[in-house]
């Protein structure tokens, strides 16, 4: 059903069903508060979509704590732009708040900004149970702030504390900041969760806006959690001594970050693969409970055993200088992996990895390997936005080959409409879960970089309906 208006929107949301496809024709739909409930429940084969007619055609203005409380199964939210419009940073939290029984959650092919966790994810308690949402997908979607939050707030981009097999592909992360410095994260999964999956996101921690602080790109197990929040035992006299186990990150670009651009708290078997670090310090294994692997990776700075943790490292190319990585390709610090010098460091000198088939660009690999995010032995390829395609609705793979598309062009906006009611508050202590320390402010090399926006096509097939900063112990002197 076609939506024009908040109203309209509202009610479509309050009385959906199983295989409701709700479509908002192009305009501005400026949302105050309170949050919009997604209570129903979808299943697998018949989601609840809430879509853009016309990819980043509708314009969601929020004004609110939360815009979208999650609580049921199989929400689809596609090909919108939502921004945050708070007249004050810390009165825009998330505009996702996925809970409880929210299995089955996705986000694609959309624009979101300006909010302290665009999207949070943690269990509800029911009764003496815990539920936590599950398989949630995040993918082809822009993540980032217009400014540097001015916040006490934990600010990540993607906050997802519990829940199992969630996966981040394909997403252009960029310009994540407090105003006050402290540590910040494009994405983490941590409290609990399992095989959860980051593949082919290019992350920027600083790319228009060049602040000081500490920025961190992606993370099994984020700042930690407190023990009352931690699958499976939400014990509070207990400890949360694994925050993730068995998750994979490979063929991702992480760049400009000052901290490390991969961090791994207490991340039992992790499998970090053919990334390409930038102007981070690394990659960090930490805590005796971290365990796993890095392979095929290239990067700035070191891959190194921190506090008792247990890595394996072979095969990957570290402490490769800024001055090489500007060598090599055409513009390194902003994501532009296109080759500009001698490769030869690079071809063919990784040997085959289970589990890593594909390259940043979505291109089957051939044999042999090579080093990195990218298969450079098959040619250049755009690497300044993700891989980004045509998504059937309810297929939560990646688009085979693809590698580039046209700029994300949306329509003006039409006459705003808002709705009133009262205050937003999000459940209690919904982000207690998140501690923190101080981790140093040490800085990776950087440039100066244009400050227009770097293009994300996006591209929405209409069908038929179908955390932050870390936790103690104070990480020790040198960062």
């Amino acid at each position: 059903m076609d939506v024009t208006t908040v109203a309209e929107l509202q009610a479509a949301i309050s009385n959906a069903e199983a295989g409701d496809d709700i479509v908002l024709v192009d305009g501005t739909y400026r949302i105050v508060a309170p949050k919009i409930a997604c209570a129903a429940s979808g299943t697998p084969q018949a989601p609840i979509r809430v879509r853009a007619k016309n990819a980043l055609g509708a314009k969601i203005e929020l004004d609110s704590l939360e815009g979208f409380a999650v609580t049921g199964a199989s929400w689809h939210f596609e090909g919108l732009d939502i921004r945050g419009v708070c007249a004050s940073d810390a009165a825009c939290e998330h505009a996702f708040h996925v809970t409880g029984g929210a299995t089955g959650f996705v986000l694609r092919s959309s624009r979101v900004h300006d909010f302290n966790a665009q999207l949070k994810v943690n269990a509800t308690k029911v009764g003496a149970s815990w539920l936590m949402p599950h398989d949630g997908l995040v993918e082809y979607t822009e993540l980032f702030d217009s400014h540097a939050r001015d916040v006490s707030a934990p600010v990540t981009k993607l906050n997802i504390d519990t829940g199992d097999r969630w996966v981040v592909r394909g997403n252009f992360i960029h310009d994540f900041h407090r105003k006050d410095g402290a540590p910040t994260y494009g994405a983490f999964m941590k409290s609990g969760g399992k095989q959860g999956l980051y593949e082919r996101n290019l992350v920027l921690c600083t790319k228009d806006e060049l602040t000081s602080g500490t920025h961190i790109g992606l993370s099994f197990g984020g700042g930690g959690t407190g023990p009352a929040f931690c699958a499976p035992s939400f014990d509070p006299q207990g400890t949360c001594d694994i925050e993730h186990d068995g998750g994979t990150m490979r063929n991702n670009v992480i760049a400009r970050c000052s901290d490390v651009g991969i961090y791994l708290n207490r991340a039992k078997g992790s499998r970090i693969l053919h990334n390409t670090l930038v102007g981070t310090l690394g990659i960090d294994f930490r805590f005796s409970t971290t365990t796993g692997e890095a392979r095929g990776n290239v990067l700035s700075g070191v891959i190194r055993n921190r506090e008792g943790a247990t890595g394996t490292f072979d095969g990957n190319l570290a402490d490769v200088t800024q001055a090489t990585f500007d060598d090599l390709y055409v513009a390194p610090l902003v994501g532009d992996l296109r080759k500009k010098g001698d490769l030869s460091a690079l071809l063919g000198k990784a040997s085959a990895v289970a589990g890593v088939t594909d390259d940043y660009c979505a291109r089957t690999r051939g044999m042999p390997f090579d080093l990195g995010a990218l298969q450079h032995s098959l040619g250049d390829c755009v690497t300044t936005t993700p891989p980004v395609g045509s998504v059937p609705p309810g297929d939560g793979t990646a688009p085979p080959g693809a590698s580039s598309g046209g700029p994300g062009a949306s329509s003006g906006d039409v006459g705003g409409v808002s709705s009133s009611g009262g205050d937003a508050l999000g459940p209690a202590g919904e982000d207690a879960a998140d501690g923190g320390c101080s981790v140093g402010s040490r800085r990776a090399p950087g440039k100066a970089v244009s400050a227009a926006l770097l293009a994300f096509a996006l591209v929405l097939t209409a069908g038929a309906r179908s955390g932050r900063r870390r936790r103690s112990p104070v990480p020790s002197p040198d960062r």
